[in-house]
């Protein structure tokens, strides 16, 4: 007797054969555990959305009964959203029995319905903004320095303290705004996003070998600011997700949100971290079977690019698909169509090499996996595209200029005979960025190529704070705190040499009005003493409400930046309704500050800005992962910027050869992976400086393989050792993986043109 089949069972057919065998398994996911490995390129959202929207047709997912997908941004989850829905169209099905959620979406969703549970009332408290933050980390300062004389005198001695009052005044200036800051932030959001609370750090500081004691430091920086988080009415992210777990602990409500969950899908999963892991796997647990969750995870270890600077660690996914393994649950989606076979072969070469080079000294960079091209039937279209010229090309360009000078030649070439394509020059760090737009800005003025500079939206978003810090100043120019704020802005501008602010701040009477006995200021003082007394004299001939349009003139604006300027200005008006005294122009702005409310002049908000046809992007490599181009271009990969090294900078190092915030972080890491006794200072700092150089290697990976077509890669001989000051060019050795890039590929090496007139 044959079966019939039913035209929904030939629809999932049709949509699972669409899938490639790597995407396979998640289409034919019945229950359980299951981990999915991708490699960069390898279609994880549309595996994923295939998936769910299969779960829901065989499983008759509903409004009672659904399946949770959760993802890492709000952009992500708007994506994974609309796809989800497309392939339930093709099932013939409403876009039902689904909710997708980032993870503090969701944790923030189970604990506003459980406010009695949680402890959270969205009508009594409120998220706190990053502004409200930092003035919760300085107040907090402020109390441990109050409460703790002796341990705060311990630091303020450091090493090599000779009692001078000046180098006292100094290093507290260093303590007060940067290294007891740092590490207050770092600290609270490592330790509450892996669920340890003061408490814990005070058990742990017995554990941590170190003269200092920075895990009791930390503990009671952190004890201040859950006080003054409460006391204010105040919550954070971490927040959020220990508020949904304390739900959970509850038997009746574990089950309810468990009776109404049929299976937890996460995307992005190497950038989870346990708190977030522990929610996911207690809402994806059946209570019939609590041995079995019901979740699949899907991620790629070797794309984990925030563990320096979040609490999230690529191990915790590797162990979860060593787990699976054992299991027989893990799936590798290890074809990917988005490159060519050449950049392939470079990207899987870099893994293998930096894997075997130790660099990373104990660390592992990347879990082994090749990247493999999908098969000549694919249904992507222009999958594994033909190359453009080699498809790799290896640039030693004499200095940073030529360098700007040969990729803006070849950007031309490439954009004017293939308008339809797109470009995009990643760099490492934001100032990069500048520079590059400068210099390339004659491309659509010259040539009709627009140049979209990633980095100018995020300055204009900080165009109120930065007014802000400069009117404060304005007001109250004798403030330490004030007057580093002021500086830091006009630094980070370069509107001012950069130098030690802390020094200048301690004393800010000598800075500005020094006497015929003080003694002369070096250069890059004076000249930040020119900048600070032009503001304070604006005060005196300028009417307040014109303060705003003067500041933003003498930063140098662009003009979107000024548009932006110019907007702020005209709200503060409104705000202040005709009072046109400094002060009330000060707390309106403050108001608007905190708010987190004020958007920058631009036009469009899509992430499809970046990626233009005819367009050029400037964008870091952070920022790139998950977008691609036809041609990508890497400029700058030097050593010193790549992996580079972790630095103390020299206002800093009389506490010792490291960072308190990092041996901290190190400290709770261990702890967390039960690596007893915890490591001393140089120890733990060792083991920061190992996860950084690895993880630095796992964003150049990404960065590699965001390119289709042309992936362009130069080191000059000549670069900066530090990009707050471009114009001061040293010898610089390249990134340890272009030499390596250089031998395995000589084709690729291309040809420098030589200087004129030699």
């Amino acid at each position: 007797m044959t079966s019939v089949v039913t035209p929904q069972e030939l629809a999932i057919a049709h949509l699972r054969d669409s899938l490639r065998a790597g995407q396979r398994p998640l289409a034919d996911w019945q229950g359980g555990s299951l981990a999915v490995s991708a490699v960069p390129g390898a279609g994880k959202s549309t595996g994923m959305a295939t998936a769910a929207a299969i779960a829901i047709a065989r499983h008759q997912l509903n409004l009672r009964r659904q399946l949770v997908v959760v993802t890492f941004t709000r952009s992500a989850a708007a994506n994974l959203k609309a796809k989800i829905r497309e392939k339930l169209k093709a099932l013939s099905l409403p876009p039902t029995g689904f909710t997708v959620h980032t993870l503090h979406g969701l944790a923030l969703h189970i604990a506003n319905r459980h406010p009695e549970l949680s402890g959270l009332n969205l009508e009594s408290v409120t998220l706190v903004s990053p502004s409200q933050n930092h003035r919760l980390i300085r107040a907090c300062v402020d109390q441990w320095i109050a409460e703790n004389p002796l341990r705060y005198q311990r630091l303020l001695e450091g090493r090599a303290f000779d009692g001078e009052e000046t180098e006292r005044l100094r290093r507290q200036s260093v303590l007060r705004t940067s290294i007891l800051p740092d590490l207050a932030q770092t600290v609270i959001h490592e330790a509450k996003s892996s669920g340890l609370t003061p408490q814990d750090l005070w058990a742990l500081e017995a554990d941590a070998p170190d003269e200092l004691s920075v895990l009791a430091i930390a503990a009671g920086l952190y004890e201040h600011y859950q006080t003054l988080l409460r006391a204010r009415g105040l919550i954070d992210y971490d927040e959020m997700i220990l508020a949904a777990l304390r739900v959970l602990e509850n038997e009746s409500a574990r089950h309810l949100w468990q009776s109404h969950t049929f299976a937890v899908f996460e995307d992005e999963a190497q950038d989870s971290t346990p708190l977030q892991t522990r929610l996911l796997e207690i809402l994806a647990t059946d209570p019939e079977q609590p041995d079995q969750p019901n979740l699949i995870r899907v991620g790629d270890p070797n794309q984990a690019i925030n563990s320096t600077f979040t609490p999230a660690d690529p191990i915790f996914f590797r162990e979860f698909c060593a787990q699976c393994q054992t299991q027989n649950r893990l799936a590798q989606m290890t074809q990917a169509g988005r490159s060519s076979p050449i950049i392939l072969a470079a990207a899987n070469f870099v893994l293998e090499w930096v894997n075997r080079s130790q660099l990373a000294g104990s660390e592992q960079p990347f879990r082994p996996q090749r990247i493999e091209p999908v098969p000549p039937d694919d249904p992507q279209a222009n999958a594994n595209p033909a190359p453009t010229g080699g498809g790799l090309e290896l640039w030693t360009p004499r200095d940073i200029h030529h360098t700007l000078e040969l990729l803006g030649q070849r950007v031309r070439h490439l954009l004017t005979e293939n308008p339809t394509a797109n470009g995009a020059v990643l760099v490492r760090e934001n100032k990069q960025g500048r520079f590059v737009a400068q210099a390339l800005a004659y491309l659509e003025k010259e040539h009709g190529i627009p140049v979209y500079e990633a980095g100018a939206r995020d300055r204009q978003s900080h165009i109120p704070s930065e007014m802000l810090a400069l009117l404060q100043f304005i007001e109250r120019p004798h403030s330490p705190d004030y007057l580093k704020a002021a500086l830091k802005v006009l630094s980070d501008r370069r509107q001012i040499p950069s130098q030690d602010l802390d020094a200048i701040a301690s004393q800010p009477e000598r800075f500005l009005y020094p006497s015929p006995l003080d003694p002369p200021q070096a250069e890059p003082v004076a000249a930040a003493r020119r900048y600070c007394a032009g503001l304070l004299r604006a005060r005196q001939e300028l009417p307040s409400y014109q303060l705003i349009t003067f500041l933003a003139f003498t930063l140098d604006y662009e003009s979107s930046e000024l548009a932006t300027a110019d907007k702020l200005a005209t709200r503060l008006v409104q705000q202040t309704a005709g009072d046109n005294a400094l002060g009330a122009i000060l707390s309106a702005l403050s108001e608007i500050v905190s708010s987190e409310r004020f958007e920058p002049v631009e036009a469009e908000n899509s992430e499809e800005r970046y990626t233009r046809a005819g367009q050029l992007t400037i964008i870091t490599m952070h920022k790139a992962k998950g977008l691609d181009w036809d041609y990508v271009f890497l400029p700058f990969l030097h050593e010193n910027i790549l992996p580079g090294n972790l630095r103390v900078l020299p206002q800093a190092q009389f506490l010792g050869d490291f960072m308190l915030s990092e041996v901290a972080r190190a400290q709770i890491r261990a702890s967390l992976h039960r690596q007893f006794p915890l490591p001393g200072s140089e120890a733990a700092w060792q083991r920061a400086a190992d996860l950084k150089t690895a993880e630095e290697f796992r964003l150049l990976y990404v960065a590699m393989t965001r390119a289709k077509r042309l992936l362009w890669m130069s080191a000059a001989q000549k670069a900066p050792f530090t990009w707050n000051k471009p114009g001061n060019l040293e010898d610089q050795r390249p990134c340890p993986v272009i030499a390596a890039l250089r031998q395995q590929f000589p084709e690729a090496i291309a040809s420098v043109p030589a200087a004129k007139g030699s």
